[in-house]
């Protein structure tokens, strides 16, 4: 019997999709669980914030470099070795007992991360082939869509019930399953002959300035949001009446619209091209996050609460939305040939943009207060806006000189 799967079947993807699930809610879930984790850990909530950080930090750097050293394994072996490490460091983090071991477990989970999400991707299109290869990444992709939704809330829930180190353990007991089903879903041959760009590929590919200005904008998108997200549990705590569990219907909220801005932003960068959906989006973001401080800054917490899921839920749709669209606009500019290395970077750029997020956060709750995150959020995105709009005049007027040549 052959071991070549079914080109009718998919259903190798949906383990694919737990996998990237799991890695999902990890990766966003630590935002609601901070207060409780400084408070168990006995540190502060900048320190604990800095468990962000660098799991973000670790995910942008190692990713393209494991990813190159590894390109001569099996695509299936890869993938159970890096979900049973994942597994293995989300039941360390459960049990750490103080805050570096950790920090250990964060950049072991990282390191796993930055392995199986982009070796995941590289199988979906394996597995359902060219003309079903959109649908797949869809398929693979959804479980982070999903984790952002529902698995982040769930896991504040639980924090909030039952202490953050079960959501370490819920995670791990995931990823476990997921390990499991591609143990007996996918098939022995699958991802045979595919070929993994070097790192000097890579670095060819984002030394072109077109490509890396883009990269850049994907960068500081990243770091305006992970600012506040950071954060959020202590932000809606200081400027609304929610504590506690409470603060998951905020996540619950913002999963919902990022979600929704998934499928927005796909349909409308079919309809009206990438840079028409990148602009209007980074312009949303800038108003929501001022909206923000706004609500903090001059309102009592009794009306905050109302500006300020106003301000989430278009924050969510506009943030999500905005992806897929950059995603597209770097397909455009890189070519077919460019387009795997320039999306694997653009997945290391938002990571490292998480991590410097993170820690302008942190700076800012440092030098003055919480309120004011919102404001260098903006910041941030309004330095994505002004170079997205350069990147538009650059490319118009290369449009220009070659229709002109010709």
């Amino acid at each position: 019997m052959s071991s070549t799967p079914n080109p009718t079947s998919l259903a190798p993807l949906y383990w694919l999709a737990l996998g990237t699930f799991a890695v999902g809610t990890e990766s966003f879930m630590i935002a609601g669980l901070l207060p409780d984790m400084a408070a168990d850990l006995n540190t502060s909530m900048v320190a604990t914030g800095q468990l962000v950080t660098v799991f973000a930090l670790a995910y942008a750097f190692s990713s393209p470099i494991l990813t190159a050293l590894t390109g001569a394994f099996k695509r299936r072996s890869l993938m159970l070795v890096s979900l049973s490490v994942f597994t293995l460091a989300n039941l360390i983090a459960s049990v750490a007992q103080n805050y570096w071991e950790l920090m250990a477990a964060r950049i072991l989970l990282a390191a796993a991360a930055g392995l199986y999400v982009p070796g995941a991707n590289a199988l979906a299109g394996a597995i359902a082939g060219p003309e079903r290869r959109g649908t797949a990444l869809a398929i693979v992709n959804g479980g982070i869509s999903i984790a952002v939704a529902f698995g982040v809330p769930l896991g504040a829930l639980v924090g909030d019930r039952l202490g953050w180190r079960m959501t370490f353990a819920g995670v791990a007991a995931l990823s476990a399953a997921a390990t499991a089903g591609l143990l007996f879903g996918l098939p022995r041959a699958i991802g045979a002959g595919l070929s993994t760009a070097n790192l000097r590929e890579r670095i060819h590919t984002a030394r072109k300035p077109v490509i890396l200005m883009t990269l850049i904008v994907t960068s500081l998108w990243a770091m305006g949001a992970y600012t506040i997200y950071t954060y959020l549990a202590l932000f809606v705590a200081e400027a609304t009446q929610l504590q506690g569990a409470q603060v998951g219907y905020i996540l619950f909220t913002w999963g919902v619209a990022a979600a929704v801005g998934v499928f927005i932003g796909g349909k409308a960068v079919d309809r009206v091209g990438s840079r028409q959906v990148i602009i209007p989006c980074l312009g949303t973001l800038i108003l929501a996050f001022s909206l923000l401080s706004v609500s903090v800054h001059w309102l009592p917490k009794t009306l905050a609460l109302i500006p300020v899921l106003i301000s989430v839920i278009a924050w969510g749709i506009a943030h999500w939305s905005f992806y897929p669209a950059q995603q597209a606009a770097l397909v455009s500019i890189a070519g077919l040939r460019g387009t795997p290395i320039a999306l694997s970077l653009n997945a290391s750029f938002m990571y490292l943009g998480f991590s410097l997020g993170a820690a302008l956060g942190s700076l800012t709750l440092s030098l003055t207060s919480v309120s004011n995150l919102g404001w260098t959020a903006a910041a941030c995105e309004a330095a994505a806006l002004i170079l997205a709009v350069s990147i538009d005049r650059r490319l118009v007027r290369g449009r220009n000189v070659t229709a002109t040549a010709a």
